[in-house]
C-alpha cells in the first residue's frame, strides 16, 4: 500500500527514452504485485501454466524488463527481507485477502464473471515460490537484483543516494521518505491499460518526482515529510490519524512539524511515532551488493519458461536476441562515453 501523498506529489511525466543509459532501482515487490494484479486473462484471472501455478510475474520479468533494456534503462531488482516486526499492515493485508478470497468463491459459484475479475485483483499475493522464480528468471536474463535486509524501497533508496543508481523505481512513494533522491513512478506498467473494473483503457506514462524539489514545492523539510507521512499513515500505521488527509497534514506539520504528531490520540497497536521516525531515518540496509549486467543464458531461460511453464519458445527466444542486442548497444554507449 505504502503512504498516500499522491494529492500532493503528483510528479512530472517523462518517456521511457528519456531514462536511457540510467540505472534504476526496482522495488521488486511492489513491482511482482502490480504483475499479478494487471497482467490476467480475459475473465480477470492470473496467466497460469498447464499444472495451475500462477506465472503473471514471470510474463512481467520477461516482457516488461526486456522492453526496459530495449530502451536504454538498466533495470536492477531490489527484494524485501524480513520486515520490521511492527510491519502492522501485513497483517492487515492479510485479512483483506482472506475477505477477498471468500468473495471470489462465491462470484465463481455465481458465473458472476465482473466479480471474479474484481476480487481475483484483490485476492492476488505473491507466494514464495513466485519470488524464487522471478529471481532465476532475472539471473538467467541477466540483470542483477538485490536481497535487501528489510525494506526493499529503503534498500533501492540507500543505492540512489550512494549514486549506483540514479533513480528508485516503484508506485508507493515510500522511497522518499528513506532519502532516495528520485523516485519514477509507472515504470514497468507504461503504456496502454486497462482501469478497474471498468471497460475503458487509459495511456500511463512514466513520472518522474525530484525528491529535492518535492520539498521545496511543500515547503518542508525530509523529516517533516516522514511525519506528514506518518499523519496520513504508512504500512507501519495504516490508515493513519482519522481525518487527518495529506492537505490536513501539511498544514499540520507546517505548522508545527513533527509536534504535530503528539497532538492525536495513538491506536495501541501502533508502534510509536518516534519508532516509525527513526525506522525510515535509518532503516536496515546492507552495503554489500553488485550491479552487473550480463549476456542472457537463452537455453536457461527457455528451460525455465518454456520446459517448466509453458511459455511460447519462439517468443522467449525472440526476447533473449533483443536482450543481448540492448547488451551490446550498452556496452558500446559506455565505451563512447569513456572515450569521450
Amino acid at each position: 500500500m505504502g503512504v498516500q501523498l499522491k494529492e500532493l506529489v503528483e510528479g512530472s511525466e517523462i518517456s521511457i527514452g528519456s531514462l536511457g543509459g540510467k540505472k534504476i532501482a526496482i522495488d521488486a515487490f511492489n513491482t511482482l504485485y502490480q504483475f499479478i494484479t494487471i497482467i490476467r486473462q480475459r475473465d480477470g484471472t492470473p496467466l497460469m501454466d498447464s499444472r495451475g501455478r500462477i506465472t503473471s510475474h514471470l510474463s512481467g520479468v520477461l516482457y516488461r524488463t526486456a522492453k526496459l533494456m530495449e530502451s536504454g534503462v538498466r533495470p536492477c531488482f531490489v527484494f524485501d527481507g524480513k520486515p520490521p516486526e511492527f510491519k502492522l499492515a501485513i497483517r492487515d493485508r492479510k485479512e483483506a485477502k482472506r475477505e477477498a478470497e471468500k468473495k471470489l468463491e462465491e462470484a465463481r459459484r455465481k458465473g458472476d464473471l465482473e466479480g471474479i475479475r474484481k476480487y481475483s485483483e484483490r485476492a492476488a499475493k505473491l507466494e514464495d515460490y513466485m519470488i524464487e522464480d522471478s529471481k532465476k528468471l532475472l539471473s538467467l536474463m541477466g540483470i542483477p537484483w538485490v536481497q535487501a535486509p528489510s525494506e526493499g524501497e529503503a534498500q533501492a533508496a540507500y543505492m540512489a543516494i550512494s549514486g549506483d543508481v540514479w533513480a528508485v523505481g516503484s508506485q508507493d512513494f515510500d522511497s522518499l521518505l528513506f532519502g532516495a533522491p528520485r523516485l519514477v513512478r509507472n515504470l514497468t506498467i507504461t503504456g496502454r491499460r486497462k482501469l478497474p473494473y471498468k471497460n475503458a483503457y487509459i495511456e500511463v506514462t512514466p513520472k518522474l518526482l525530484d525528491l529535492q524539489r518535492t520539498l521545496d514545492s511543500l515547503n518542508i523539510d525530509r523529516k517533516q515529510l516522514i511525519c506528514l507521512g506518518i499523519l496520513v499513515g504508512t504500512d507501519f500505521n495504516p490508515g493513519g490519524i482519522r481525518g487527518i488527509g495529506p492537505k490536513k497534514g501539511l498544514e499540520l506539520v507546517r505548522e508545527k512539524g513533527c509536534k504535530a504528531l503528539g497532538e492525536f490520540e495513538w491506536s495501541p497497536e501502533w508502534p510509536s511515532a518516534e519508532e516509525i521516525l527513526e525506522f525510515f531515518l535509518n532503516p536496515p540496509i546492507t552495503e554489500k551488493y553488485e550491479l552487473e549486467w550480463k549476456e542472457p543464458d537463452t537455453e536457461g531461460m527457455v528451460d525455465l519458461l518454456v520446459g517448466r511453464h509453458d511459455f511460447s519458445e519462439d517468443r522467449v527466444r525472440k526476447v533473449a536476441k533483443n536482450l543481448e542486442e540492448a547488451m551490446k548497444r550498452g556496452r558500446q554507449v559506455g565505451l563512447e562515453q569513456f572515450f569521450r
